[in-house]
């Protein structure tokens, strides 16, 4: 067990310490530090949970020394570095930092007990690739979707996890056997320019909008396997031009940047599924590149197909970003407000 030693600190007006802040110590496990336990910068770690806690920290090899001025502060602080502790032994690896950044979060928002029902239902990837785990309660709600649905849309913002979560239950699915291959695609569709003004092949051209999917997939497996499976085309990542004529059987289908799609491609999609498939579209409404004459095939899908109880639709907020911690800030002072952002896809 992890042991905490009390201290109780002068008054700063020289007084009997009556009402002074208390300090305690807590003691880590078996070898374990904040330094060793948590990657990234140690001040900026210990700064987040100064900042998440309302108490200062001091840490020293196996020790950190909690001072705050109420005894909430104190027990929230010790309870969190239990579970830093914890998550550290479950992970059997040092604690990245966008996993110490939703750890802290978790506690400041006081959604702690999630933790270990996240924890419990994470995506299991390549054995050499670290587990992917549910960040929030809408993700996890967008996992459970993806497993108990043949189809399902994930509407929202950038760095919410549509994607990155759809790629890990595909590969998941794939490792597992319930699938015999991965079907990645999304539109070729950008601002102002017309795909056959670029240089190059035709397969150079797409790249650029397919790298996304490739980066996830790399988060995901090694890149010997990956290179391996799309060579025997059982990894296909392709733009959403080539997916007309096909029916795709038993595979995991990925749809992404959906909003680029007109409404005729997204009904072309939709029929590629076959038997034994899973689909998952993703996209956020507010950030489509067709010219305003192109109705949105993800506004005209949502509307059409909301009441199809065999079709699961996950909407996103701004407070699901699960990325780099600015982000989320970038995002709600572009979009003036992430709750309003939500009941316009809703109502697209």
């Amino acid at each position: 067990m992890n042991s905490e030693h009390e201290l109780t600190l002068p008054a700063e007006d020289g007084g009997s310490g009556t009402g002074a802040p208390r300090a305690v110590r807590f003691y880590f496990e078996n070898g374990l530090s904040l330094h060793s336990a948590c990657a990234g910068d140690e001040v900026r770690n210990i700064r987040m949970i100064e900042e998440s806690f309302g108490v200062r920290i001091v840490a020293r090899e196996n020790w950190v020394q909690i001072t705050g001025d109420t005894q909430e502060e104190i027990e929230r602080a010790q309870k969190f570095f239990t579970e830093l502790s914890r998550f550290y032994l479950l992970r059997r690896r040092q604690i990245e930092t966008r996993d110490f950044e939703f750890l802290c979060r978790s506690f400041r928002e006081r959604r702690e007990r999630d933790i270990g029902t996240l924890w419990a239902e994470r995506i299991s990837v390549s054995p050499r690739k670290r587990e992917v785990m549910a960040r929030s309660r809408r993700q996890l709600e967008y996992v459970r979707a993806i497993r108990s649905h043949d189809m399902v849309f994930g509407v929202g913002p950038a760095g919410t996890g549509k994607t990155y979560l759809a790629m890990a239950m595909a590969v998941s699915e794939f490792l597992k056997g319930n699938v015999s291959r991965i079907v990645l695609t999304r539109p070729a569709r950008e601002s102002g320019e017309a795909l056959g003004f670029l240089p190059g092949t035709l397969e150079e051209k797409i790249m650029p909008y397919l790298r996304p999917l490739y980066d996830a997939l790399y988060d995901m497996m090694d890149f010997d396997e990956v290179s391996g499976l799309l060579e025997r085309n059982i990894i296909e990542v392709a733009p959403l031009a080539f997916m007309r004529g096909r029916t795709l059987n038993n595979a995991f289908i990925i749809l992404d940047e959906a909003q680029n799609t007109t409404a005729e491609q997204m009904l072309m999609f939709l029929t590629r599924m076959g038997f034994h498939s899973k689909c998952v579209i993703t996209g956020d409404p507010s950030q489509s590149d067709l010219n305003g004459r192109e109705l949105s095939g993800l506004r005209h899908a949502i509307r059409t197909l909301r009441n199809i109880p065999e079709i699961a639709f996950c909407f996103f907020e701004t407070t699901d970003v699960v990325r780099h911690a600015l982000l989320e800030k970038i995002i709600v002072a572009y979009s003036g407000s992430g709750e309003r952002r939500v009941e316009e896809n809703r109502e697209c």
